[in-house]
């Protein structure tokens, strides 16, 4: 098992690590819109008269319905208002950072004058693509992102190009061009060999996500799940257990953040939900169990490498709930801390994709908080049949022998096989009595 990782392939999953888990404010999809319409607003030198948002689809679905930080509205247009009078690209997913009341009231006029409009690029050459054209009387400018969140691929001023990377870029596409060829074996060496010295910013996801949690119990935020698991405990509707602990804290900082209350949260590929559940369930597991600081470090990079080398092939947006990924790697990371092995992570893996595969994505909103919860509910469950030498067997659905390949079965399925799904749910957001359009 060991020497699988070259010194060369660690540091670039050391770098990749870094890049895919950042911190974010709101939800990532209107933040990402925020972002291109804050570089193209840059790009043209002047707060622009117009706006025009052209989006796939898959960016529409997840912006629709969800809070907007600082600002208790929900979808695009503030989102994409505030990104031209407040935001500045150089936050990247934290644009939004220096949004006040005053802005907020600019942006509602901005929103009133039917200065933006925005429209489903049905031709989008990725399920993430954000173009945002904006004009002045005198001058117009372009950005475009694609492929992942902070992923600028053109940049142009009047027609003439400022960036233009061909569809190359820093930010590729959760990562998939820029790690070493990865497979769950070198993740757990990677995260068990590393010099914890090396890992020890991963904290610094703990103490983000945790903060935000009880943030969140503090108020009322969402449907406020985090806040019911939580009294559940004083009502021992479900026993004070590390189990209903784990559920009630990733609910929260999932609440919260939904909500649209600015709070920073810490992401991973582009997602902050995703971010939380990576990481909440393994804190709370590891504070619950006294761990120490280097078995948490070990523990919480397991997680969040597993669901960045599973989103390397399934991709920044599908029709999957990125909830499923996310569990899968927090699953590894108990399993860990339960005093599991590399045989035990597979065994993991595997009872977590013969679950929860199909759970569906139908946009970023207040009940991802209860998705969430399953995912993480499934999460304990699954670390907990592994440790219990229970697998689900290869003559079982799409399991294969090789832990790999289930993963490969998974994402082929919410990349591939779930793109008409995808569709239909876009449909029915768009078309459903009450929706806006």
């Amino acid at each position: 098992m060991k020497n699988m990782v070259s010194e060369t392939e660690r540091r670039q999953i050391l770098t990749l690590i870094k890049r895919e888990v950042v911190p974010a404010i709101g939800c990532t999809e209107p933040g990402a819109v925020a972002l291109c319409v804050a570089r193209a607003t840059e790009a043209l030198g002047e707060v622009p008269g117009r706006i025009e948002a052209r989006l796939s689809a898959n960016i529409l679905k997840n912006a629709m319905g969800v809070g907007i930080p600082g600002t208790g509205m929900t979808g695009l247009p503030i989102a994409i208002a505030l990104g031209a009078l407040a935001g500045k690209s150089g936050y990247g997913l934290e644009v939004l950072r220096d949004v006040t009341p005053e802005t907020v009231e600019l942006g509602k006029k901005y929103i009133g004058e039917g200065r933006i409009s925005i429209s489903l690029k049905s031709d989008a050459p990725d399920k993430l693509h954000i173009e945002v054209q904006v004009f002045s009387d005198a001058h117009e400018a372009l950005a475009v992102i694609s492929g992942s969140h902070t992923r600028f691929v053109r940049v142009e001023k009047d027609g003439k190009v400022m960036l233009d990377t061909g569809g190359d870029a820093d930010g590729e596409d959760c990562g998939a061009d820029t790690a070493p060829d990865m497979n769950l074996a070198k993740v757990w060496e990677f995260a068990t060999e590393t010099p914890v010295g090396e890992l020890e910013f991963i904290l610094e996801s703990g103490r983000l996500n945790k903060a935000a949690a009880e943030h969140s119990f503090k108020g009322d935020y969402g449907h406020n799940l985090g806040k019911i698991l939580k009294n559940s405990l004083e009502r021992q509707t479900m026993g004070d257990s590390t189990f209903s602990r784990i559920l009630s804290y990733t609910s929260a900082a999932c609440d919260v953040r939904m909500a649209g209350e600015k709070i920073p949260v810490m992401s991973n590929s582009g997602s902050g939900n995703q971010g939380i559940a990576a990481t909440l369930p393994v804190v709370v597991y590891a504070e619950e169990r006294g761990a120490g600081e280097e078995q948490l470090i070990r523990a919480l990079t397991l997680s969040h490498l597993t669901a960045i080398y599973i989103k390397q092939s399934l991709g920044c947006l599908s029709a999957l709930c990125g909830c499923v990924v996310a569990a899968t790697g927090s699953s590894c990371g108990i399993t860990y801390l339960m005093g599991g092995g590399y045989p035990e992570i597979c065994s993991a893996v595997k009872n977590m994709i013969a679950n929860l595969t199909g759970m569906i994505c139908d946009g970023a909103k207040p009940s991802c908080a209860l998705k969430i919860s399953s995912g993480v509910s499934t999460a304990v469950l699954s670390a907990m049949m592994a440790m219990d030498h229970e697998c689900v067997s290869p003559i079982e659905g799409i399991i294969d022998d090789d832990v790999d390949q289930s993963i490969r079965n998974l994402t082929t399925i919410g990349r591939d096989g779930m793109n008409e799904t995808d569709r239909l749910i876009l449909d029915i957001m768009t078309h459903k009595h009450g929706s806006r359009k």
